[in-house]
């Protein structure tokens, strides 16, 4: 059974010279906000460095995501995607609340305000590493860290200057520009892409500064980021297998959909010896603006959302003990108008109207404290307990009528408007989590993990506001997620292994019901294994696998469906995931990596009528270095031509695609001077 299991799953032949799976003594940031070596860590931990990162050159950072065990970031259109870690693929108004998206650190959106999409607005064509932790891995963070967690780390400061340029398929076209000395690095990433579809495309622009320095006794690292976006973004294609047929695959059925994102994001690190430890706070702010089109929604009305925050993590790193507070503010908003008549069911056309849907403003506060404490009980064998306390307060301001009329009072047909504004209210949500962790070394070589720990995230500020129907106040708690986790992990010779088992049990799941309201009465469990390998088979030849196998099921009979659904596996949830690679060090300055990568058969609807056949995919990379300064690399994606859905779903009595395209190449150079 399990040689089957692995024979399906995964396969990715890799570029990189650097192995996958880490070494017990490669240091990490994420878990501890601390350089800290793999070894100590009661948790699992996924790296991509840098170099990793450069060679594999990702259009999409699902393309890079992909070398990480367990971890699926669906790809929607133009820059768009939906997360799956150690879960389906989650989708709904506050489903981005079960993963925190960070760079160094900080995460990307405010408590309480995600976005499905907000992985572009990271740095990561150019980052310094991508560490992933699956599950809740610690309780350095909080809300939203319950699923797990990526953390988009920016290169160091150093000597470098130089200026890449590449092109590809359907009018894309990108530079990569970076100017480095020992205190201050500045890198520049732009892009361009014509679509592959008809009215699709992009341009995105994403610019990092970092500055390194001491001050008195304090080192300070200051970074900061700037992204753009405008995209023309083409929705699902209909049919059954569509994605099949050529000029299906290229049609566009809502060529009017668009999405504007801009994103300013800034931190300060100050780092001090304290009391024979070490004291680390950090200062940050962000601010986002977003617009675009709901295409995928009857009325297609426009959505204009944003918010500001400022706030500050704070670390004291002293003997056995890490002791830490974290403060956020925030105010958010969010509009939604439409401008033109809804087209449909006289149902539909009387109860979505012209005008405004929602208009309101959030201001939150975050505060959080937590603790951990590690003891070792032998030589080899180390305990690690631990937990954080988090509040988190809304205060919820309705600048419109509150109720489910038109914006100018009058009554909606058919019992009221789709659309529910509730009155100012205050809410708040407090949590603690507990972990309790351990890590036992079987040989100099060879290290078990184990962990016992619970997740949580608060409810989003659409889910508390954003009601429809007859729902005037949604009485919703936060999500909570028991994991457990076993692990063992080491380096034998040329090789190095990750393999950890898990069991995850959700309780007050959120979701919208068949009644079109926000309720917390779901329960899932989530179970699988991970496999992850890297293996130098010769001077010249080294392989790679991830790979895993899960089940995610609905426990319960949550009001998704008029049907029972527990037992019944959860929709876009693939039991089998991975990739695995080879590289060919051909010569001193050329590398080749042949890689597989593969997303099982999965279900596209909670009643498991509507399967998803899953695909396979073959990728080509070769680098080349002309000279000590100039460097060269093609990539050929879906080398086999494969016609294949990035992510399928049902809705509407149909089958529903975002295509994924067919082969492509790219070309492009880099300078160094």
């Amino acid at each position: 059974m399990f040689v089957k299991s692995l024979t399906a799953g995964t396969l990715t032949l890799a570029i990189a010279s650097t192995s996958l799976a880490a070494s017990l003594e490669e240091v990490v940031v994420t878990a501890s906000r601390n350089d800290q070596p793999i070894e100590e860590l009661t948790t699992n931990i996924a790296r991509l460095d840098e170099q990793t990162i450069a060679e594999l050159g990702a259009v999409h950072i699902n393309e890079a995501l992909s070398r990480v065990a367990g971890v699926w970031i669906s790809r929607g259109n133009g820059q768009e995607h939906l997360t799956a870690i150690r879960s389906p693929v989650l989708t709904g108004a506050g489903a981005c609340g079960a993963f925190l998206m960070a760079q160094d650190g900080i995460p990307l959106r405010a408590s309480g305000f995600c976005n499905v999409n907000e992985l572009f607005d990271a740095a990561s064509e150019g980052a310094g590493g991508i560490e992933v932790i699956k599950g809740p891995g610690s309780v350095l963070y909080g809300s939203n860290a319950m699923h797990g967690m990526v953390n988009i780390l920016t290169p160091t400061t150093g000597e470098e200057r130089s200026v890449q340029l590449e092109g590809g398929p359907h009018d894309y076209y990108r530079i990569h520009l970076t100017e480095g000395t020992e205190s201050l690095r500045l890198s520049f990433n732009g892009t361009t892409d014509g679509g592959y579809k008809h009215d699709s495309g992009f341009d995105q622009q994403k610019l990092t500064a970092k500055y390194t320095t001491r001050l008195s006794d304090f080192d300070v690292t200051a970074t900061l980021g700037f992204n753009n976006l405008n995209q023309e973004t083409a929705g699902f294609i209909v049919g059954h297998d569509s994605y099949k047929d050529d000029d299906a695959a290229k049609q566009n059925p809502n060529p009017e959909a668009y999405r504007n994102s801009r994103t300013l994001r800034g931190a300060v690190k100050l780092e001090t010896a304290l009391g024979g430890g070490k004291l680390s706070v950090t200062p940050y702010f962000r601010n986002t603006e977003m617009d675009f089109i709901q295409h995928f929604l009857p009325g297609q009305a426009i959505e204009k959302n944003g918010h500001w925050s400022v706030g500050a993590q704070s670390g004291l790193y002293l003997g056995n003990w890490t002791l830490g507070a974290d403060a956020e503010f925030t105010r958010g908003y969010l509009k939604e108008t439409q401008p033109l008549p809804t087209v449909g069911s006289a149902f539909l056309v009387s109860t979505i109207p012209v005008g405004d849907h929602y208009d309101y403003e959030v201001d939150a506060l975050t505060l959080a404290a937590f603790a951990q404490y590690e003891l070792a009980l032998t030589d080899n064998t180390r305990v690690q307990i631990g937990a954080r306390l988090e509040r988190v307060e809304y205060d919820y301001d309705n600048l419109m009528l509150d109720g489910r009329t038109k914006d100018d009072g009058t009554p909606c047909s058919f019992g009221g408007c789709r659309f529910t504004r509730p009155a100012d209210r205050q809410d708040s949500f407090t949590n603690v989590s507990p972990r309790l962790g351990l890590t036992h070394f079987v040989t100099p070589s060879d290290q078990l993990y184990f962990s016992i720990a619970r997740g949580f995230r608060a409810p989003q500020t659409t889910e508390l506001y954003r009601l429809q129907a007859q729902q005037s106040i949604a009485a919703i708690d936060s999500e909570q997620l028991d994991s457990v986790e076993l692990g063992l992990r080491g380096s034998r010779d040329r090789l190095d292994y990750d393999l950890s088992l898990y069991s995850l049990a959700k309780d007050n799941f959120i979701f919208r019901d068949t009644a079109r309201a926000n309720v917390d009465n779901g329960e899932t469990t989530h179970q699988g294994i991970e496999l992850t390998l890297s293996l130098t088979l010769t001077d010249a030849f080294s392989t790679s696998l991830m790979w895993s196998y899960a089940r995610h099921e609905y426990a319960n009979n949550p009001a998704l469906s008029a049907s029972p659904l527990d037992g019944n596996e959860i929709d876009t949830a693939p039991r089998h995931m991975g990739s695995a690679s080879l590289t060919w060090q051909v010569s001193e300055s050329a590398r080749a990596e042949l890689e597989w990568v593969h997303v099982g058969e999965y279900f596209e609807d909670p009643e498991n009528q509507a399967p998803y056949e899953g695909h396979d995919l073959l990728n080509l990379r070769v680098n080349m270095d002309f000279s000590g300064q100039l460097h060269g690399f093609v990539r050929v994606m879906n080398l086999a031509n494969t016609r294949y859905a990035e992510r399928a779903d049902y809705a509407f009595g149909s089958d529903r695609y975002f295509v994924g395209e067919p082969a492509s190449v790219y070309v492009g150079l880099r300078r160094d001077f």
